[in-house]
């Protein structure tokens, strides 16, 4: 009966490993996929956030499939630090920006960021947990065998340490989710000018930033509320063009009780996207349900 119950214990405990090596595995190729599909939609024109995504993306399928080839511990630890730095440079970016660029409340950054303190906690865990003892006792007959045996050996007490700490990452999110609330757009200046940027004539404000049309948008109604305001600040209040400006300045109602700036029908936008006078990153975006234009001005 001893002998029977020894040879069942040994494939739970590896059931177990393999269950936190495929779930940290898949938890990394999840959150890589979000930041994939958030660079490609835009995050990619933002200086410096678009490289860092980009990096993200590459460093979560890199380790996912080593998690997933190797089941190393240490590859496990890892992807369990990328994790939790992940999620903490997403809830940095939320309370005080990263780079120049304040991040607002979006569904997939309330998913990415659930599925990075899903990600560390597994992680974490097959990199605590023992591992199997025939893989402990092979390490005692290499070199250095007694300091890989007691790697192998686990780590005591670390079951408490990681839930405690993937729960506080689970309220910290939390807390920066709530603290956001709901985007609110940002002032952009009413006052209109025009620059030369990339050989064409745009539509700027009085800072030199440029504006945008959004695709879905009428000459008498904006589509961008929430979220979308919150990337594309609209330009409200009474416009005020400079001289020489040709085409048709008006304004329309917007839901919000404010009064929005158009220009030959189309409802205008800065992009937070933009950092500084004289760039369009937000020209030709897919971004927020629509295609983004810069204005573009005859002449």
């Amino acid at each position: 009966m001893v002998r029977q119950h020894k040879v069942t214990a040994r494939p739970s405990r590896a059931a177990y490993r393999l269950g936190l090596r495929l779930a940290g595995a898949g938890l990394l190729a999840a959150t890589g996929a979000i930041h994939l599909d958030l660079y490609l939609t835009g995050y990619r024109s933002i200086p410096t956030i678009g490289w860092l995504f980009l990096l993200q993306v590459i460093a979560a399928l890199g380790l996912a499939a080593a998690v997933l080839a190797t089941g190393s511990r240490l590859v496990a630890a890892a992807g369990a630090g990328f994790a939790l730095a992940t999620l903490g440079g997403y809830l940095l970016s939320v309370w005080v920006g990263l780079f120049g660029f304040k991040e607002i409340r979006t569904t997939a950054g309330i998913a990415a960021g659930v599925i990075e303190a899903a990600g560390f906690a597994a992680l974490a865990g097959l990199a605590a947990v023992p591992a199997p003892p025939g893989r402990r006792a092979a390490g005692q007959a290499v070199p250095g065998g007694r300091v890989l045996a007691r790697l192998q050996a686990g780590v005591p007490g670390a079951g408490p340490g990681v839930a405690g700490t993937s729960l506080l990452a689970l309220v910290l999110l939390g807390v920066a989710v709530a603290q956001s609330g709901r985007p609110a757009p940002a002032p952009a200046s009413s006052t209109l000018n025009t620059a030369r940027i990339g050989g064409v004539t745009v539509l700027t404000n009085a800072e030199g930033f440029t504006l945008y049309w959004f695709a879905p948008d009428t000459p008498t109604r904006s589509t961008c509320y929430g979220t979308c305001a919150g990337y594309w600040p609209p330009v409200t209040g009474t416009p005020v063009a400079a001289p020489g400006i040709p085409g048709k300045i008006a304004t329309i109602p917007r839901s919000d009780g404010t009064t929005q700036v158009t220009y030959n029908g189309h409802p205008l936008y800065t992009y937070v996207g933009d950092t500084a006078p004289g760039q369009a990153f937000g020209n030709n975006l897919n971004l927020n349900g629509g295609q983004w234009h810069e204005v573009t001005v005859p002449g």
